[in-house]
């Protein structure tokens, strides 16, 4: 069978999720062709134009509008406003044809049947054979709109079900018709995983399919559970929320964002198909729901549900919650429970689950209630919605945000234990589940040589996980194959001559011991390694630098240790650069401060597209300390061309330290001088990453690495870049732009860029420049203000503008 390539696809549908698709295909460089209909009627401003429904403008108004609403909405669908000119815009009347000329369509219409059959009749039409051709129905099933098409169509044809919004949920459901090919889903599954960077999980044909049936259910088993259990909202936010290791927005507030009529849409759903579902009526909405649907309370897109904003008589933004008992909205009451307090001290959420079950408060019954009814249900999915436990798992942690997957908390909990739970509840789990501990199985996974396995229900027994040999998981070889421990830093061996320096402190913060345990990473690979990577699987790479730690010491006025902490840090980052290995970063989600200081000083950077990176010290009252003032002076002076304003060129790098600036994706990174083209790449698959860190670190080994020399030609600009950039701060701190302190940060940082104050521009040293840097930062800790603003980031995770 010839190889299959994906150049060019339709999408059929350009509403939010129709938008979000096309975007995310451009985003990984595919060509994108967005259909949606003809308006059937003229607008206000078409009218004053003398326009007509003839009119290109006007016939492609619909798809046009809604891309464009897309692209302008926050967060980003797209990963750089550059790859919007990969999508092409047309209508379903004049451009269908066109549809053979793509290698995939993906039909995104309104959810009814008859529309979709409609629009794979007029598709078949034009459709070239063996074109993929997929639906991202969320509900209806696979088997009935594919009723009536050609041979060719159905199979290639199956369910490829993105959960919203496209870029960031990593949930890419395939559901196959009744006659797909295996080649289909097999590519399809690949395709997910490896292009769009998704977790694909391939589901059977039935109602809502795996995500949203398990998560509907888990939604409306809270919607019931709030009032037996006398719990306000807030209360329930609190509960499910990052405690257990579920998004911030937790329940309610997700409800809002995706909008109280699409959940209703999905349950109704479910409810009027899944009539021997043993939690048939929980599916039923309760009547607080029905009101506030018939007041199109809908969440965030009519201003008010479960949370409404308002504004007080001064002009104070205040967020009130929905009284479920009056349905009258109040002023917000700040959640409490003993049991969470006993989590406090348990950073990972896998480890605080014994202890929330086993609560003597409201919240401890609230987790036995709602984990006893979870366990129960999932259970008894199998082999409803899937026959394999590890594929509803991967669909609750990719779809919804979970860190960990149902049978996952269960076993975190204890099989056992979970049973007891649920019977204590009235509860009992499906047969197989006791046949497992019959068995000798006492888990539903198990870690062997490396890999994850999962409890084959057929086999009854522990088999390995698919597709994970394109994965390094750290959690499943850390234990095996720890080189180096110690309170801040493991390093576990990566095989093939490679090693990993993983920061285990909280948020990945950079203080004493990571940094003692990044130069012995150094230290083990230059002896009996062949390169080295810095990577982790945390929520993020790392908030950056230990602030409280530098706090602490500015208040003592211990400035002597202050300046040998700041020089250690600088030092560090320096044999990143200049070790005799390859050094490799690889960053993702919050890659702050120091941590960009780092990467900034690898050999290489692999980053996860969503990598949100930046220097921003500025927001606590200093420059960057840790050689990233250096390295922007640096990196400026390795942009200036003949024929440059040098001037302007080394502004552009200041101002990325000055504004704070903050990449929302590794390709944004780029502009900002944080990432350098032709040299670092970019990982769609995050999971892929420490992988593909580890294959670039081996090739450059192998192409004979050769240990830098340390540079001692960094142009800088002397008085004339200092004068330019005191001018300016003068002036934005004279027009209330920026504070006087806002001003002094920026002019120590000018006073570094511009290499001090030499009378013409000069070559020197790094360390030249990492002497100034240092000098600079220290003296910014001396001031009050800058320890006020410290102070409040360590109380309330915001910058203060003093």
């Amino acid at each position: 069978m010839s190889k299959r390539i994906i150049k060019k696809v339709a999408v059929i549908g350009s509403g939010i999720m129709g938008s979000g698709i096309a975007c995310h295909f451009a985003n990984i460089g595919i060509e994108v062709l967005l259909l949606d209909i003809v308006p059937k009627n003229l607008n206000d401003i078409e009218k004053a134009k003398g326009l007509t429904i003839a009119d290109g403008t006007v016939r492609n108004r619909l798809v046009n509008d809604s891309l464009q609403k897309a692209l302008k909405s926050k967060p980003s669908p797209i990963y750089h406003e550059k790859f919007a000119n990969q999508i092409t815009t047309g209508n379903l009347e004049d451009d269908i044809a066109k549809v053979n000329e793509v290698d995939w369509i993906i039909e995104v219409v309104v959810e009814r049947l008859d529309i979709k059959k409609q629009v794979f009749e007029n598709l078949e039409k034009h459709r070239k054979p063996g074109t993929l051709i997929t639906s991202n129905t969320s509900g209806i099933p696979i088997k009935f709109m594919s009723d009536g098409r050609s041979d060719d169509f159905k199979k290639h044809f199956c369910g490829t079900h993105f959960f919203n919004p496209a870029r960031y949920l990593k949930l890419f459901e395939i559901i196959p018709g009744p006659e797909t090919s295996q080649e289909v889903l097999e590519f399809l599954n690949n395709y997910g995983e490896q292009f769009l960077g998704k977790t694909s999980v391939v589901a059977k044909d039935t109602p809502a399919f795996i995500g949203n049936r398990i998560g509907i259910f888990g939604i409306q088993s809270l919607f019931h559970q709030v009032k037996e259990l006398g719990l306000t909202i807030e209360e329930v936010d609190k509960l499910t929320g990052p405690v257990i290791g579920r998004p911030k927005s937790a329940t309610f507030r997700t409800v809002d964002v995706v909008g109280l009529d699409t959940l209703v849409h999905v349950a109704n759903g479910i409810y009027e198909n899944c009539p021997d579902d043993e939690a048939h009526e929980l599916f039923k909405l309760p009547g607080f729901i029905n009101t506030m649907m018939e007041n199109k309370w809908l969440g965030s897109k009519t201003g008010q549900g479960f949370y409404k904003k308002v504004k007080d008589d001064n002009g104070k933004s205040e967020i009130l919650s929905l009284d479920l008992d009056t349905l009258e909205y109040r002023s917000n009451k700040k959640a409490k429970f003993a049991t969470l307090e006993l989590t406090k001290p348990v950073e990972k959420v896998i480890d605080r689950f014994k202890i929330l079950i086993s609560g003597k408060d409201k919240a401890g019954a609230f987790y036995r209630k709602n984990f006893a009814a979870m366990f129960a249900y999932v259970s008894n999915r199998i082999p409803e919605i899937s026959d394999e436990l590890y594929k509803i798992d991967d669909a609750m942690k990719a779809g919804f945000g979970w860190e960990h997957g149902p049978f996952q908390i269960w076993d975190a909990i204890g099989v056992k234990k979970g049973i007891d739970i649920m019977k204590s509840e009235g509860l009992e789990p499906a047969s197989w589940v006791n046949d497992m501990l019959a068995s000798g199985n006492l888990s539903f996974y198990s870690v062997q040589n490396g890999a994850t396995h999962y409890y084959d229900i057929s086999s009854k027994s522990q088999t390995k996980k698919p597709d994970q040999d394109a994965f390094i998981i750290l959690d499943n070889i850390r234990k095996s194959n720890e080189v180096f421990k110690n309170s801040g830093a493991v390093i576990e061996d990566l095989g093939d001559g490679i090693i990993n320096c993983e920061f285990q402190s909280k948020m990945n913060t950079i203080g004493g011991d990571v940094l003692a345990g990044l130069n012995k990473a150094i230290d083990i690979a230059e002896k009996d390694f062949d390169g080295l990577i810095v990577g982790n699987q945390g929520a993020n790479f790392s908030v950056g630098a230990n602030i409280g730690m530098i706090f602490m010491m500015a208040v003592e006025q211990e400035y002597e240790e202050l300046n040998g902490a700041i020089k250690y840090f600088q030092d560090t980052m320096m044999r990143m650069r200049y070790s005799a290995i390859p050094t490799i970063s690889a960053p993702h989600g919050l890659s702050l401060g120091g941590a960009c200081e780092l990467s900034m000083h690898a050999d290489k950077v692999v980053a996860a597209a969503e990598t949100y990176i930046g220097l921003v010290e500025f927001g606590v009252g200093v420059i960057p300390g840790g050689a990233g003032s250096k390295e922007m002076a640096l990196r400026a002076s390795d942009s200036f061309r003949k024929g440059d304003v040098e001037l302007n060129v080394l502004q552009e790098y200041f101002l990325t330290i000055g504004m704070a600036k903050v990449a929302t994706s590794a390709y944004e990174a780029f502009d900002l001088g944080l990432l350098q083209k032709g040299k670092d790449v970019v990982v769609v698959n995050k999971d892929r990453q420490i992988a593909t860190a580890k294959a670039h670190a081996r090739i450059m080994a192998d192409a004979g690495y050769t240990q830098p020399i340390k540079r001692k030609d960094v142009k800088v600009l002397g008085k004339q870049a200092l004068g330019m950039f005191l001018v300016g701060t003068d002036s934005m701190e004279a027009a209330n732009y920026i504070s006087e302190h806002d001003q002094k940060i920026a002019n120590k940082l000018a006073y570094v860029m511009a290499g001090g104050d030499l009378s013409e521009p000069t070559l020197v040293s790094e360390q030249y420049l990492l002497d100034l840097e240092r000098e600079a930062f220290l003296s910014l800790c001396t001031e009050r203000k800058t320890l006020e603003r410290i102070q409040h980031m360590l109380k309330t995770g915001k910058p203060l503008r003093n």
